[in-house]
């Protein structure tokens, strides 16, 4: 019966794999067939997790342990000295007090189940201990740029040339050097032998390099002859599925580490014939302002740029 059980097991169908939704641009992608479990990428889940769940999750895990410590105390007879008899509670709190090595003194192991089981506990609690201090460390110490990326990029002319343009602002007060930006086109393209692909296209930019870059930063691509754009009407860049990749690194001068972004944006996203708002003014005593709020901000051009590239 038990070989009948474990071939029954083996033949029958598995589950299938829980579909995940990523988002790609304005687009939601749903990934098919992918062995999900929390344990398989646990550091990565650690990381990606919001703050209020990773505290959670810790003091969900703590509690846990403790509680089966407790479980495990309650088995014996009699192993810890001045815990009330029956009371869960006690060993409980004992469990959490050898956990955490704070030791009041008022509750003590005092038989040999009760050493052997304080001794596992302070094991697991010193491991655990170290994997929540790793944790907890690579969260607040990974280096992130606070940048602000204009939702929609613009087709305008500038310098004479029909660009595609985007705008990126720094929020923190600091300065990033030696910043860099690259821009890639993701879409759709046909081998020669007719077989369809979605690929990565590298785009030009103008101003790629930064030296300093404190506050805001213009990408300029020119869609001439070598631009993956080039012959593109409105209408069919709209009707398109292809997505435009920005990404900066750059050194943090205040945490002099290396830091990096990245902004997906769909074609649906790009406003033709349009500009950008400045987001620079002076005041009455000469200050110049820089207003974070108005980043988004598009306005038409007084006249729309033909798209007539032929």
């Amino acid at each position: 019966m038990a070989n009948g059980k474990i071939r029954e097991r083996l033949t029958s169908p598995r589950k299938p794999p829980k579909a995940r939704v990523r988002s790609i641009g304005s687009r939601l992608i749903v990934a098919d067939g992918l062995e999900h479990s929390f344990w398989n990428d646990f550091y990565y889940n650690a990381m990606v997790a919001t703050w209020p769940r990773f505290f959670g999750a810790l003091a969900a895990v703590f509690l846990a342990l403790n509680a089966v410590f407790a479980l495990v105390y309650a088995l014996g007879d009699a192993p810890i000295a001045d815990a009330r008899p029956g009371s869960l509670s006690d060993l409980f709190f004992f469990s959490v007090e050898t956990t955490s090595t704070v030791g009041y003194g008022d509750m003590h192991p005092q038989t040999m189940y009760g050493h052997i089981v304080a001794t596992v506990e302070n094991f697991v609690g010193l491991v655990l201990l170290a994997v929540m201090t790793g944790l907890v460390f690579s969260r607040f110490s990974r280096p992130r740029a606070r940048l602000i990326f204009a939702r929609n990029p613009v087709i305008a002319v500038h310098e004479g040339v029909l660009s595609l343009i985007f705008r990126l602002a720094n929020a923190r007060n600091s300065f990033i050097t030696e910043a860099t930006a690259k821009l890639w086109m993701l879409g759709p393209t046909t081998s020669a032998e007719g077989r369809r692909f979605i690929g990565f296209q590298p785009m030009r930019l103008l101003r790629s390099e930064n030296p300093t870059f404190a506050l805001s930063w213009t990408l300029f691509h020119p869609i001439d002859v070598s631009s993956p754009l080039y012959g593109i009407s409105n209408e069919e860049l709209a009707a398109s599925e292809i997505n435009f990749v920005v990404s900066m690194s750059g050194l943090d001068e205040t945490s002099s580490q290396m830091v990096h972004a990245r902004s997906t944006f769909a074609a649906q996203d790009v406003r033709p014939g349009h500009e950008f708002v400045d987001i620079f003014s002076l005041d009455e005593a000469g200050r110049r302002h820089v207003d974070y709020a108005r980043v988004h901000d598009t306005r038409p051009v007084s006249e729309a740029p033909p798209r007539d590239d032929n």
